[in-house]
């Protein structure tokens, strides 16, 4: 009999390779949008019109890319010091790429000189960022018909 607990682990494992690359709007618009648009416009039905904004432009840009360079996650980084637009395709959740991509942005903003990180977080992902070290700021309210709540980290 084959042992199955081998074959899980390297199918977990092959399943499982991604890798975090950083990026702008101007060069990776198309795969940025993509998983925005599957995430935030077609699963949580955010408004098309609010999805896009001002602040894409002068953002940096993470895209989690799978072994075939497919994008399966994103996050961005503002001028401010605001990390937003975290997103991972729902085949790819669970399997570390949300926290990777938390943790590149989280690093650029210490590098940038930033005293804290903030982030405005859907009330069903607030567990996530507080294991990541995010407390959070404030009453929740309403972005987009979703209901969020401000979240900081001291870095």
């Amino acid at each position: 009999m084959p042992d199955t607990s081998a074959m899980l682990q390297d199918s977990f494992m092959l399943t499982a390779a991604f890798r975090i690359i950083a990026t702008d709007w101007m060069s990776d618009r198309s795969r940025l949008r993509a998983v925005r648009r599957v995430v935030f416009i077609g699963e949580q039905h955010v408004p098309e019109v609010l999805e896009w904004d001002e602040h894409d432009q002068p953002a940096l840009h993470w895209l989690a890319l799978d072994a075939d360079e497919q994008a399966i996650g994103c996050a961005r980084l503002l001028p401010d010091g605001h990390i937003g637009r975290m997103a991972v395709m729902p085949q790819w959740r669970g399997k570390g790429v949300g926290r990777a991509l938390l943790e590149a942005a989280l690093q650029v903003a210490r590098e940038r000189g930033h005293p804290v990180a903030m982030l405005s977080a859907q009330d069903r992902a607030v567990a996530f960022y507080a294991r990541a070290g995010f407390r959070a700021v404030g009453p929740e309210y309403l972005e987009a018909g979703i209901a969020h709540v401000a979240m900081t980290k001291k870095l």
